[in-house]
């Protein structure tokens, strides 16, 4: 089974989350381009990809594998925004605004891997 995956709202929503990522790493200092911005931006254009290539395979199996992947790039994200908050590159507030999103995300792709054919 197939899916359009750009009318996914878990793609809509992990695309959003990519482009608020490119945003707030645009303000951070010169020298963390090639480290923490590089693998913020890398762990979270992962997330839409993922679902996207995903979306391309017959089974539901092979989708679920990618959905996994996506999972855990959500949890990468979450895991240098909290980097990048304690080492004040991102607000207290824009950090939880981010965490809040990426947890929404997270319920978002579980529940949606609910909805694929049950793997025996």
């Amino acid at each position: 089974m197939k899916h359009d995956y750009p009318k996914l709202k878990i793609w809509q929503k992990a695309m959003d989350l990519s482009v608020n990522i490119y945003e707030v790493t645009s303000q951070f200092p010169n020298e963390k381009k090639y480290g923490l911005v590089s693998q913020l931006r890398r762990a979270s254009v992962s997330i839409p990809s993922n679902i996207a290539e995903g979306s391309a395979y017959e089974s539901d199996r092979q989708f679920q594998k990618f959905l996994y992947i996506s999972i855990g790039s959500l949890s990468e994200v979450e895991t240098q925004c909290i980097l990048s908050e304690k080492l004040n590159l991102l607000t207290k507030e824009k950090c939880e605004t981010l965490l809040i999103n990426t947890e929404e995300l997270r319920k978002m792709l579980i529940k949606f891997m609910g909805t694929l054919r049950k793997i025996e």
